[in-house]
Protein backbone atom coordinates (compact mmCIF):
# COMPACT_ATOMS: atom_id res chain seq x y z
CA UNK A 1 0.00 0.00 0.00
CA UNK A 2 1.83 3.24 -1.05
CA UNK A 3 -0.44 5.91 1.02
CA UNK A 4 0.82 9.01 0.61
CA UNK A 5 0.54 12.51 2.86
CA UNK A 6 1.34 15.75 1.54
CA UNK A 7 2.75 18.21 3.45
CA UNK A 8 1.35 21.86 2.84
CA UNK A 9 1.33 25.12 4.20
CA UNK A 10 2.23 28.38 3.23
CA UNK A 11 6.31 29.62 3.04
CA UNK A 12 8.32 30.42 6.22
CA UNK A 13 5.57 28.01 8.66
CA UNK A 14 8.29 25.50 9.77
CA UNK A 15 6.77 23.11 7.07
CA UNK A 16 9.88 21.96 5.31
CA UNK A 17 12.00 21.95 8.22
CA UNK A 18 9.10 19.51 9.65
CA UNK A 19 9.71 17.42 7.24
CA UNK A 20 13.60 17.57 7.37
CA UNK A 21 12.88 16.06 10.96
CA UNK A 22 11.12 13.66 9.60
CA UNK A 23 13.93 12.52 7.44
CA UNK A 24 16.07 12.47 10.28
CA UNK A 25 13.42 10.31 12.03
CA UNK A 26 15.56 7.14 12.47
CA UNK A 27 17.44 8.63 14.88
CA UNK A 28 14.97 9.40 17.39
CA UNK A 29 14.05 5.47 17.99
CA UNK A 30 14.47 1.78 17.07
CA UNK A 31 13.38 1.06 13.77
CA UNK A 32 12.46 4.49 12.24
CA UNK A 33 14.28 4.82 9.33
CA UNK A 34 13.74 6.80 6.21
CA UNK A 35 14.32 7.08 2.63
CA UNK A 36 14.11 9.52 0.02
CA UNK A 37 12.38 8.38 -3.15
CA UNK A 38 12.44 12.22 -5.06
CA UNK A 39 14.02 15.24 -3.25
CA UNK A 40 10.55 15.74 -1.97
CA UNK A 41 9.10 12.40 -1.06
CA UNK A 42 10.10 10.00 1.98
CA UNK A 43 9.27 6.69 3.24
CA UNK A 44 9.08 6.92 6.78
CA UNK A 45 7.91 3.70 9.23
CA UNK A 46 5.03 3.68 11.43
CA UNK A 47 6.73 3.51 14.73
CA UNK A 48 5.04 0.41 16.76
CA UNK A 49 6.39 -0.79 20.07
CA UNK A 50 3.83 -4.05 19.71
CA UNK A 51 6.58 -5.26 17.09
CA UNK A 52 9.76 -4.99 19.09
CA UNK A 53 7.79 -6.58 22.32
CA UNK A 54 6.86 -9.51 20.12
CA UNK A 55 10.26 -9.65 18.55
CA UNK A 56 11.73 -10.05 21.98
CA UNK A 57 9.42 -13.08 22.32
CA UNK A 58 9.62 -14.70 18.63
CA UNK A 59 13.64 -13.87 18.05
CA UNK A 60 12.73 -13.00 14.68
CA UNK A 61 15.77 -12.46 12.55
CA UNK A 62 14.36 -9.11 11.12
CA UNK A 63 11.61 -7.10 12.06
CA UNK A 64 9.48 -5.20 9.10
CA UNK A 65 7.46 -2.25 10.47
CA UNK A 66 4.49 -0.49 7.87
CA UNK A 67 5.59 2.51 6.12
CA UNK A 68 3.68 6.07 5.01
CA UNK A 69 5.04 8.28 2.26
CA UNK A 70 5.30 11.60 3.18
CA UNK A 71 5.63 13.98 0.29
CA UNK A 72 6.84 18.16 1.02
CA UNK A 73 4.50 19.77 -1.24
CA UNK A 74 5.96 23.59 -2.71
CA UNK A 75 4.46 26.06 -0.33
CA UNK A 76 1.06 27.93 -1.93
CA UNK A 77 0.83 31.81 -2.80
CA UNK A 78 -2.89 33.57 -2.97
CA UNK A 79 -4.24 33.03 -6.42
CA UNK A 80 -2.62 29.43 -6.97
CA UNK A 81 -6.30 28.40 -7.69
CA UNK A 82 -5.38 31.03 -11.16
CA UNK A 83 -1.63 29.37 -11.46
CA UNK A 84 -0.01 31.86 -9.57
CA UNK A 85 3.50 30.76 -8.32
CA UNK A 86 3.61 26.97 -8.43
CA UNK A 87 -0.06 27.11 -8.02
CA UNK A 88 -1.09 24.12 -11.02
CA UNK A 89 1.75 22.05 -10.06
CA UNK A 90 0.89 22.41 -6.28
CA UNK A 91 -2.54 21.11 -6.83
CA UNK A 92 -2.03 18.65 -9.01
CA UNK A 93 0.18 17.21 -6.31
CA UNK A 94 -2.25 17.76 -3.90
CA UNK A 95 -4.79 15.63 -5.93
CA UNK A 96 -1.81 12.23 -5.98
CA UNK A 97 -2.29 12.57 -2.10
CA UNK A 98 -4.29 10.19 -0.25
CA UNK A 99 -4.40 12.91 2.92
CA UNK A 100 -3.23 16.55 3.59
CA UNK A 101 -0.72 17.60 6.91
CA UNK A 102 -1.48 21.08 7.22
CA UNK A 103 1.38 23.25 8.92
CA UNK A 104 0.22 26.27 10.23
CA UNK A 105 2.77 29.07 12.10
CA UNK A 106 1.91 29.14 15.65
CA UNK A 107 4.52 31.15 16.85
CA UNK A 108 5.87 34.47 17.41
CA UNK A 109 9.52 35.22 16.16
CA UNK A 110 10.86 38.53 14.36
CA UNK A 111 13.85 36.66 12.62
CA UNK A 112 11.57 34.91 10.71
CA UNK A 113 9.43 37.06 8.41
CA UNK A 114 5.58 36.23 7.53
CA UNK A 115 4.78 35.92 4.03
CA UNK A 116 1.82 38.08 5.03
CA UNK A 117 3.76 40.30 7.91
CA UNK A 118 1.70 39.41 10.67
CA UNK A 119 0.87 35.73 12.32
CA UNK A 120 -2.65 34.31 12.42
CA UNK A 121 -2.79 30.81 11.77
CA UNK A 122 -6.66 30.69 10.98
CA UNK A 123 -5.61 33.38 8.14
CA UNK A 124 -3.40 31.28 6.65
CA UNK A 125 -5.29 28.17 6.92
CA UNK A 126 -7.87 30.29 4.85
CA UNK A 127 -5.74 31.50 2.02
CA UNK A 128 -5.06 27.65 1.58
CA UNK A 129 -8.53 26.42 2.16
CA UNK A 130 -10.00 28.98 -0.24
CA UNK A 131 -7.30 28.14 -3.37
CA UNK A 132 -8.40 24.67 -3.15
CA UNK A 133 -12.23 24.99 -2.59
CA UNK A 134 -12.32 27.67 -5.86
CA UNK A 135 -10.85 24.74 -7.28
CA UNK A 136 -13.07 22.45 -6.09
CA UNK A 137 -15.95 24.81 -7.11
CA UNK A 138 -14.87 24.66 -10.81
CA UNK A 139 -14.52 21.35 -10.95
CA UNK A 140 -18.27 20.61 -9.65
CA UNK A 141 -19.63 23.20 -12.00
CA UNK A 142 -18.20 21.73 -14.80
CA UNK A 143 -19.58 18.09 -14.08
CA UNK A 144 -22.57 19.44 -13.03
CA UNK A 145 -23.45 21.28 -16.47
CA UNK A 146 -22.81 18.06 -17.86
CA UNK A 147 -24.82 16.10 -15.82
CA UNK A 148 -27.86 18.53 -15.09
CA UNK A 149 -29.43 18.15 -18.14
CA UNK A 150 -29.53 14.34 -18.54
CA UNK A 151 -30.96 14.06 -14.53
CA UNK A 152 -33.39 16.49 -16.15
CA UNK A 153 -34.53 15.45 -19.37
CA UNK A 154 -33.33 11.73 -19.92
CA UNK A 155 -34.36 10.29 -16.70
CA UNK A 156 -30.73 8.84 -15.97
CA UNK A 157 -30.93 7.64 -12.50
CA UNK A 158 -27.02 7.94 -12.38
CA UNK A 159 -26.96 11.23 -13.62
CA UNK A 160 -29.71 12.53 -11.11
CA UNK A 161 -27.55 10.34 -8.36
CA UNK A 162 -24.64 12.53 -9.44
CA UNK A 163 -26.61 15.64 -10.21
CA UNK A 164 -27.63 15.18 -6.20
CA UNK A 165 -24.31 14.73 -5.05
CA UNK A 166 -22.67 17.98 -6.89
CA UNK A 167 -25.29 20.07 -5.98
CA UNK A 168 -25.05 19.07 -2.13
CA UNK A 169 -20.74 19.85 -2.78
CA UNK A 170 -21.96 22.71 -4.54
CA UNK A 171 -23.76 24.19 -1.76
CA UNK A 172 -20.77 23.73 1.05
CA UNK A 173 -17.95 25.27 -0.84
CA UNK A 174 -20.07 28.07 -1.81
CA UNK A 175 -20.75 28.88 2.15
CA UNK A 176 -16.85 28.20 1.99
CA UNK A 177 -16.51 24.72 3.41
CA UNK A 178 -14.55 21.75 2.38
CA UNK A 179 -16.26 19.27 0.77
CA UNK A 180 -15.55 16.56 3.81
CA UNK A 181 -17.65 18.81 5.63
CA UNK A 182 -20.51 17.37 3.19
CA UNK A 183 -21.65 13.54 4.55
CA UNK A 184 -23.62 10.88 2.02
CA UNK A 185 -25.57 8.34 3.39
CA UNK A 186 -26.16 5.79 0.51
CA UNK A 187 -22.99 3.19 -0.86
CA UNK A 188 -23.97 4.71 -4.16
CA UNK A 189 -23.55 8.57 -2.89
CA UNK A 190 -20.25 7.99 -1.08
CA UNK A 191 -19.67 5.73 -4.00
CA UNK A 192 -20.20 9.06 -6.80
CA UNK A 193 -18.84 11.26 -4.59
CA UNK A 194 -15.52 9.43 -4.34
CA UNK A 195 -14.95 9.28 -8.26
CA UNK A 196 -14.82 13.50 -8.16
CA UNK A 197 -11.33 13.04 -6.36
CA UNK A 198 -11.76 16.80 -5.20
CA UNK A 199 -8.99 18.27 -3.09
CA UNK A 200 -10.95 19.50 0.05
CA UNK A 201 -12.80 16.03 0.39
CA UNK A 202 -9.36 14.81 1.36
CA UNK A 203 -8.82 14.03 5.25
CA UNK A 204 -6.84 16.53 6.99
CA UNK A 205 -4.64 17.14 10.15
CA UNK A 206 -3.77 20.74 11.10
CA UNK A 207 -0.10 20.57 12.44
CA UNK A 208 0.49 23.47 14.53
CA UNK A 209 4.14 24.23 14.43
CA UNK A 210 4.77 26.04 18.02
CA UNK A 211 7.30 27.88 20.34
CA UNK A 212 9.36 25.16 22.62
CA UNK A 213 7.28 26.74 26.09
CA UNK A 214 4.10 25.70 23.98
CA UNK A 215 5.08 22.22 22.90
CA UNK A 216 3.30 20.22 25.91
CA UNK A 217 -0.22 22.53 26.22
CA UNK A 218 -0.15 24.57 22.85
CA UNK A 219 -0.83 28.66 22.98
CA UNK A 220 -3.54 31.20 22.09
CA UNK A 221 -3.00 30.44 18.14
CA UNK A 222 -3.50 27.01 18.73
CA UNK A 223 -6.71 27.55 20.51
CA UNK A 224 -7.96 29.85 17.65
CA UNK A 225 -7.26 27.32 14.89
CA UNK A 226 -8.95 24.55 17.37
CA UNK A 227 -12.05 26.69 17.28
CA UNK A 228 -11.87 27.52 13.32
CA UNK A 229 -11.59 23.65 12.73
CA UNK A 230 -14.58 22.67 14.98
CA UNK A 231 -16.98 21.66 12.44
CA UNK A 232 -14.44 20.09 10.33
CA UNK A 233 -14.14 16.94 10.74
CA UNK A 234 -9.88 17.49 10.94
CA UNK A 235 -7.38 16.43 13.31
CA UNK A 236 -4.69 18.84 15.05
CA UNK A 237 -1.64 17.77 16.42
CA UNK A 238 1.00 20.56 18.39
CA UNK A 239 4.49 19.79 17.50
CA UNK A 240 7.80 22.63 18.05
CA UNK A 241 9.83 22.11 14.51
CA UNK A 242 12.46 23.87 16.57
CA UNK A 243 12.37 21.21 19.61
CA UNK A 244 12.39 18.33 17.11
CA UNK A 245 15.11 20.09 15.70
CA UNK A 246 17.19 19.13 19.07
CA UNK A 247 16.21 15.60 19.49
CA UNK A 248 17.57 14.96 16.16
CA UNK A 249 20.76 15.76 17.86
CA UNK A 250 20.72 13.36 20.29
CA UNK A 251 22.82 10.70 20.18
CA UNK A 252 21.20 8.12 22.05
CA UNK A 253 17.31 7.12 22.81
CA UNK A 254 17.67 7.43 26.54
CA UNK A 255 19.07 11.15 25.86
CA UNK A 256 15.97 11.72 23.83
CA UNK A 257 13.74 10.28 26.10
CA UNK A 258 14.82 12.25 29.13
CA UNK A 259 14.99 15.52 27.12
CA UNK A 260 10.87 14.52 26.35
CA UNK A 261 10.04 14.72 29.89
CA UNK A 262 11.96 17.43 31.13
CA UNK A 263 9.48 19.51 28.45
CA UNK A 264 6.58 17.67 30.00
CA UNK A 265 6.13 15.20 26.33
CA UNK A 266 6.08 11.73 26.31
CA UNK A 267 7.10 11.25 22.84
CA UNK A 268 8.29 13.07 20.50
CA UNK A 269 6.18 15.15 17.93
CA UNK A 270 7.62 12.91 14.44
CA UNK A 271 6.37 10.34 16.59
CA UNK A 272 2.99 11.44 17.06
CA UNK A 273 3.01 13.32 13.70
CA UNK A 274 3.68 9.89 12.15
CA UNK A 275 1.14 7.76 14.00
CA UNK A 276 -1.41 10.35 13.25
CA UNK A 277 -1.11 10.79 9.54
CA UNK A 278 -1.57 6.61 9.72
CA UNK A 279 -4.61 7.07 11.60
CA UNK A 280 -5.94 9.77 9.39
CA UNK A 281 -5.59 7.53 6.39
CA UNK A 282 -8.45 5.38 8.35
CA UNK A 283 -5.20 2.65 8.17
CA UNK A 284 -4.72 -0.15 11.17
CA UNK A 285 -2.23 -2.87 11.30
CA UNK A 286 -2.54 -6.45 11.56
CA UNK A 287 0.55 -8.35 12.56
CA UNK A 288 2.42 -11.95 11.27
CA UNK A 289 4.95 -13.49 13.41
CA UNK A 290 7.08 -16.45 13.21
CA UNK A 291 10.86 -16.76 13.25
CA UNK A 292 11.70 -15.35 9.48
CA UNK A 293 10.31 -12.27 10.87
CA UNK A 294 7.92 -10.14 13.10
CA UNK A 295 5.72 -7.96 10.43
CA UNK A 296 3.37 -5.39 10.29
CA UNK A 297 0.74 -5.34 7.18
CA UNK A 298 -1.44 -2.44 6.51
CA UNK A 299 -4.81 -2.67 5.83
CA UNK A 300 -8.30 -0.19 5.68
CA UNK A 301 -10.01 0.14 8.97
CA UNK A 302 -12.63 -2.36 8.48
CA UNK A 303 -11.74 -4.33 6.21
CA UNK A 304 -12.47 -8.37 6.24
CA UNK A 305 -9.94 -11.39 6.93
CA UNK A 306 -9.77 -12.21 3.41
CA UNK A 307 -9.71 -8.51 1.82
CA UNK A 308 -6.13 -8.57 4.53
CA UNK A 309 -4.48 -11.82 3.32
CA UNK A 310 -4.71 -10.19 -0.13
CA UNK A 311 -2.59 -7.30 1.36
CA UNK A 312 0.14 -9.83 1.59
CA UNK A 313 -0.03 -11.72 -2.13
CA UNK A 314 -3.79 -12.05 -4.09
CA UNK A 315 -4.08 -15.60 -4.01
CA UNK A 316 -4.35 -15.75 -0.36
CA UNK A 317 -7.62 -13.85 -1.13
CA UNK A 318 -8.56 -15.49 -4.08
CA UNK A 319 -7.73 -19.16 -1.96
CA UNK A 320 -8.69 -18.20 1.60
CA UNK A 321 -10.05 -20.95 3.96
CA UNK A 322 -9.42 -19.62 7.33
CA UNK A 323 -7.46 -17.00 9.64
CA UNK A 324 -5.86 -18.20 12.96
CA UNK A 325 -5.91 -14.89 14.74
CA UNK A 326 -4.29 -14.37 18.43
CA UNK A 327 -5.01 -11.16 20.27
CA UNK A 328 -1.68 -9.32 20.71
CA UNK A 329 -2.47 -8.79 24.82
CA UNK A 330 -2.94 -12.79 24.94
CA UNK A 331 0.56 -13.69 22.88
CA UNK A 332 2.22 -11.10 25.16
CA UNK A 333 0.64 -12.81 28.41
CA UNK A 334 1.49 -16.11 27.40
CA UNK A 335 4.61 -15.83 25.85
CA UNK A 336 3.79 -18.05 22.81
CA UNK A 337 1.98 -19.28 19.51
CA UNK A 338 2.04 -22.37 21.13
CA UNK A 339 0.97 -21.43 24.78
CA UNK A 340 -1.98 -19.11 23.38
CA UNK A 341 -3.12 -22.87 21.49
CA UNK A 342 -2.27 -24.58 24.58
CA UNK A 343 -4.71 -22.26 26.49
CA UNK A 344 -7.44 -22.01 23.91
CA UNK A 345 -6.71 -18.54 22.97
CA UNK A 346 -6.71 -19.10 19.01
CA UNK A 347 -9.53 -18.21 17.46
CA UNK A 348 -10.68 -19.73 14.15
CA UNK A 349 -12.29 -16.76 11.56
CA UNK A 350 -13.60 -17.02 8.55
CA UNK A 351 -14.64 -14.72 5.48
CA UNK A 352 -16.90 -12.48 7.33
CA UNK A 353 -14.44 -11.52 10.19
CA UNK A 354 -13.60 -8.24 10.35
CA UNK A 355 -9.63 -7.89 11.46
CA UNK A 356 -8.86 -5.68 14.41
CA UNK A 357 -5.85 -3.85 14.98
CA UNK A 358 -3.31 -5.36 16.17
CA UNK A 359 -4.64 -9.32 15.49
CA UNK A 360 -1.89 -11.85 15.20
CA UNK A 361 -3.03 -13.25 11.44
CA UNK A 362 -2.16 -16.84 9.92
CA UNK A 363 -3.70 -17.46 7.14
CA UNK A 364 -4.94 -20.73 5.27
CA UNK A 365 -5.43 -20.73 1.94
CA UNK A 366 -5.42 -23.16 -0.97
CA UNK A 367 -5.17 -21.93 -4.87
Amino acid sequence: MALQCGIVGLPNVGKSTLFNCLSNAKAQAANFPFCTIEPNVGVITVPDERLNKLAEIVKPQRIVPTTVEIVDIAGLVKGASKGEGLGNKFLANIRETDAILHVLRCFDDDNITHVDGTIDPVRDKEIIDYELQIRDLETVETRLSKVQKQAQTGGDKNAKLACDVLLAYKAALEQGKPARSVEFETKDEQKVARELFLLTSKPVLYVCNVDEASAANGNKYVEAVREAIKEENAELLIVSAKIESEIAEFETYEERQMFLEEIGLKESGMARLIQSAYRLLNLETYITAGEPEVRAWTYRKGSKAPQCAGVIHTDFEKGFIRAEVIKYEDYIKYGSEAACREAGKISIEGKEYIVQDGDIMHFRFNV
